[in-house]
């Protein structure tokens, strides 16, 4: 049997919140994170009860319509960086464009997505995905539809040949029924991929 407990403080200090999460018998798995708000700027830092921890911080700072995000994380017992990220959007209200160093710095994302008339029903986007390591470039186009205020259609195609749709349908408020599914256009003869999936919020 295992007991979970998480712990909430507000106003420890000003503009903080802290969240400590208790687990037996699995205490390695327990943590302590501090929260920092402020108008223009949050900082978070995790750090795991256990005599090794690994330690987490992540900032952000910025405007409703740019915003610059670090994340890195530290592991003691092995004495080195298990990530580091940091990414830049800009948000209008047609447009969002992001650019995201991942994977240690092996990953360079770069994403925008455009809404094509006032109403933002329908939205077209691309998406090109850097791998340093491998030297593989992924370039991927989409695009999304809202069929009624309840229901969305969203599509995406990538250089690889992999064609992926999906059908979201809002069944009550927050709760969300998805069907979704993917193949392989340079192997049609491989059976796709089907899913289905059922979120509820009360």
């Amino acid at each position: 049997m295992q007991i979970s407990t998480t712990l909430t403080s507000l106003g420890i200090m000003p503009s903080t919140k802290t969240i400590t999460t208790l687990k037996f018998p699995d205490y390695r798995s327990s943590k302590v994170e501090v929260q920092y708000f402020h108008d223009h700027a949050t900082l978070t830092g995790a750090v795991a009860l256990d005599q090794s921890p690994a330690v987490d911080v992540s900032a952000t700072i910025g405007t409703p319509s740019f915003a610059f995000g670090l994340e890195t994380g530290y592991e003691t017992k092995l004495g080195n960086f298990t990530k580091y990220n940091a990414g830049i959007s800009v948000t209008n209200p047609n447009y969002n464009a992001s650019i995201v160093l991942a994977d240690k710095g092996d990953t360079l994302r770069a994403s925008y997505v455009h809404s094509l008339n006032l109403l933002k029903t329908t939205s077209a986007g691309g998406e090109i995905v850097r791998r340093f390591s491998t030297n593989e470039n992924t370039f991927t186009v989409g695009g999304s539809y809202a069929v009624d205020s309840l229901t969305v259609v969203k599509a995406k195609l990538n250089n690889h040949g992999k064609l992926g749709a999906l059908l979201q349908h809002e069944v009550k408020p927050k709760s969300l029924l998805t069907i979704s599914s993917e193949f392989d256009t340079n192997a049609l003869d491989k059976n796709p991929r089907f899913g289905l999936s059922l979120a509820l919020k009360p």
